[in-house]
């Protein structure tokens, strides 16, 4: 029965009431419509349908723009985690090739991580499709991680654990950040440029890992680099070469049957993480093409058995990296 016709229901079922137990009803109904609201709105909180606000990543022109069209201006969209404490949150970089953007890579990604209890912000980052090159991406993917650290009172967030997630081309530029990041400038005038940009931890799915030619992908490169880019920024974006002693821990995704993206770049970064000690986890899974994402378009949060197994395995590991659902959290 729904709840308008329970309502109903009572509603008639009050008529021969005498007055005191009439309007007793009625103050009990009252309740029950309150109630069955709050559970509405905490219904549509846990599975959110469209960010709650788009935010630019600065004021007046970004560094760079060559216009003022959509495509130059650099913005992240805020999903807020359920809980409404301070949670952990990841600035998600969605795949395209340098080229384009895809939603399913940015959008579903958010709201599976909003049912973990992480605040999502999905960065809408400028392409070498529109005339651009690195170090642009770069610095957007950077100030993002900065913003989100400088608004952490406004968006509920805990600034000491933010992460960063990509898929394909957007792989590639999340593990250009956990490879460069800083600090952040004290001293500088713009006090968002004053927080970090280094990440806790990164998500990479079927990521772009190297420039090098043997294992790019060579539609990325050339949107980021452009036709003849040196060797020395070549190894410098590679991300099997860039790795540190610093390098954030990350969880690494491939499949064996994509075409799109060759695996060997995955396993070549998990052996560089190997070498200087980092913490990683790497799974590779024989079935999927390039660009599954989730396992399933759209993402259906009452249905999460039908996503790919790597969401429970990044659940988990979310967890015991103190990101995700408190029942996650390590001990």
């Amino acid at each position: 029965m729904t709840t308008m016709n329970f309502l109903l229901c009572q509603m008639r079922d009050t008529g021969n009431l005498p007055m005191p137990k009439l309007w007793w009803n009625r103050i009990v109904l009252l309740v029950f419509v309150a109630f069955c609201c709050i559970d509405q709105c905490n219904a549509m909180d846990s599975n959110p349908i469209s960010p709650r606000e788009t935010i630019r990543l600065y004021e007046g022109d970004a560094p760079g723009a060559t216009g003022s069209a959509e495509h130059d201006v650099p913005v992240i969209a805020w999903w807020p985690a359920i809980d409404r404490g301070l949670t952990a949150a990841v600035v998600i970089c969605p795949g395209g090739g340098y080229g384009g953007l895809a939603d399913h890579e940015g959008s579903d990604y958010a709201r599976w991580l909003v049912s973990h209890n992480i605040s999502a912000f999905v960065l809408r980052y400028r392409l070498g499709s529109k005339g651009y090159r690195h170090p642009v991406m770069l610095g957007d993917v950077s100030r993002a991680m900065r913003m989100v650290r400088h608004h952490a009172t406004k968006f509920s967030i805990d600034p000491k654990r933010v992460g960063v997630m990509g898929s394909s081309a957007g792989g590639h530029l999340s593990v250009t950040l956990l490879t460069h990041g800083d600090d952040g400038n004290p001293s500088a005038d713009d006090p968002i440029d004053r927080h970090p940009s280094r990440a806790q931890l990164g998500i990479l799915c079927y990521p772009v890992v190297s420039m090098i030619t043997a294992n790019t992908h060579s539609g990325s490169r050339k949107n980021l680099l452009g036709d003849n880019p040196s060797e020395e920024l070549l190894r410098d974006l590679s991300g099997e070469l860039a790795v540190n002693d610093t390098t954030p821990p990350m969880f690494l995704w491939h499949t064996w049957e994509d075409t799109g993206v060759k695996v060997e770049g995955v396993l070549e970064l998990a052996a560089s993480l190997r070498r200087h000690n980092r913490p990683f986890e790497l799974h590779v899974y024989e079935k999927g093409p390039h660009g599954i994402g989730l396992g399933v378009r759209p993402y259906e949060p009452d249905h999460p058995e039908k996503l790919h197994p790597w969401t429970n395995e990044c659940a988990r590991w979310l967890g015991e990296h103190s990101f995700g659902s408190s029942a996650l959290q390590k001990k």
